[in-house]
């Protein structure tokens, strides 16, 4: 896996288009990772965390995860107030960008 700042740098260059697209892959492989899914299973974007089984530990892991590969601070209400993927997505596309 490529440096963290290799990887947060990379990010910010991207146009948002491309930047929500690579988020969201990079999301996702977390999710899929700790809920024990392949790659090749579908994973709803608007399905809250909890409904697809995870919990708030787990969540925290992906966090801390998210956190240090992008290089930014996630807010614990961001995770909890409006517990989708997507929404998480667009929160740290909006983040990154504002970075």
């Amino acid at each position: 896996m490529p440096p963290v700042d290799s990887t947060s740098r990379r990010l910010r260059e991207l146009p948002r288009s491309e930047l929500a697209e690579e988020i969201e892959g990079i999301v996702l492989g977390k999710f899929r990772a700790v809920l024990l899914m392949a790659d090749s299973e579908d994973l709803p974007l608007d399905i809250s965390y909890f409904d697809l089984g995870l919990t708030s530990l787990r969540l925290t892991e992906i966090r801390q995860s998210l956190e240090q590969l992008l290089d930014l601070s996630i807010n614990v209400s961001v995770l909890f107030n409006e517990p989708t993927i997507a929404h998480l997505v667009d929160h740290l596309t909006q983040a990154i960008q504002e970075a």
